[in-house]
């Protein structure tokens, strides 16, 4: 339905409601935070394209259904999607679609009970929480298990479709996990599928998007590698993408983490014998990076009881 209220020939300042919005400023940091995800980020963009497009249907007196934003983010750890969740929640906000623009994040554990009468409660009092923001339920295929007959994940599920139904104009939730197991969450679940209308793939990132993610995360903390550090580095990703648990950017923050533990101790031992410098407590140097056992085809920080340093 058209509003007679405001000609067809109103002007439109579809530029001035974008920038009043201030929702560059948002995909800005997205940008900067993080490496690649080109097609996570032009869907970011396409769905505040249509928010700013809706919002300035209404501001000329055209009606129109709210869109629905309930979202699907699926890839392998480590890929930016919890990032991109806080990110998309600000947008939100900007645009006056939920009132706070804050993200709850929950799992099976958070919502589902372990006897009758529990899981209601815990599922209402996240989404209570959530409300005005984004819910973001990671591993969402746990909430459903149907080889358990007495497993209270359906009854979470219900709630949560009619809370994503009755209060879409002040709550989005997104659901998120790995892209196989979440299409099976899906196929079983129909309604909510329905209610889940963007769906969105974060891939794994490539070996020179992983070393940029280094750099960045090392210039973020004022550090460095070395020349032979950065190519020690690269060849660590190499080999530690082939090893099991690796988890893209997640794995990569780890290894610089212990990469900084043993630049501290290598620093330690030759405090008393050598003048140290700025430079030298900003830069790691190859041996901080290649005394990982990844070298040795081990996951490193897999046992806790194993040492960082040899």
């Amino acid at each position: 339905m058209v509003s007679s209220e405001q000609p067809d020939s109103t002007p439109v300042d579809l530029q001035a409601a974008y920038e009043g919005a201030e929702v560059q400023d948002v995909l800005d940091q997205l940008d900067r935070e993080l490496i690649g995800l080109k097609p996570v980020k032009t869907r970011i963009r396409e769905i505040a394209a249509l928010l700013v497009v809706d919002r300035a249907r209404k501001q000329v007196g055209l009606s129109t259904t709210a869109p629905s934003l309930h979202m699907s983010f699926t890839g392998r750890p480590g890929t930016g999607k919890t990032t991109v969740a806080e990110r998309m929640s600000q947008i939100l906000h900007k645009l006056g679609y939920v009132r706070k623009g804050h993200v709850v994040t929950a799992t099976r554990d958070d919502l589902v009970g372990q006897y009758i009468g529990h899981t209601a409660p815990k599922t209402r009092e996240m989404l209570k929480k959530a409300m005005g923001g984004v819910l973001f339920i990671d591993e969402a295929y746990y909430l459903y298990r149907p080889e358990n007959e007495r497993d209270y994940g359906a009854e979470a599920i219900e709630i949560l479709l009619q809370v994503m139904e009755n209060n879409r104009d002040d709550l989005v939730v997104i659901f998120a996990g790995y892209k196989e197991r979440m299409d099976v969450f899906y196929q079983s679940n129909p309604g909510l599928s329905s209610r889940v209308a963007n769906h969105i793939d974060f891939p794994d990132y490539s070996a020179s998007e992983l070393l940029a993610i280094a750099r960045l995360i090392l210039a973020e903390e004022n550090y460095r590698f070395s020349e032979e550090a950065l190519a020690a580095f690269a060849d660590y990703i190499d080999r530690r993408m082939q090893l099991p648990f690796f988890a893209n950017a997640r794995s990569i923050r780890n290894a610089i983490d212990r990469a900084r533990m043993r630049q501290a101790n290598r620093l330690f031992k030759v405090m008393n014998s050598s003048q140290l410098t700025k430079l030298d407590l900003m830069t790691l140097e190859a041996d901080d990076i290649t005394a990982s056992r990844v070298f040795s085809g081990e996951v490193e920080g897999l046992d806790p009881s194993e040492p960082i340093t040899d």
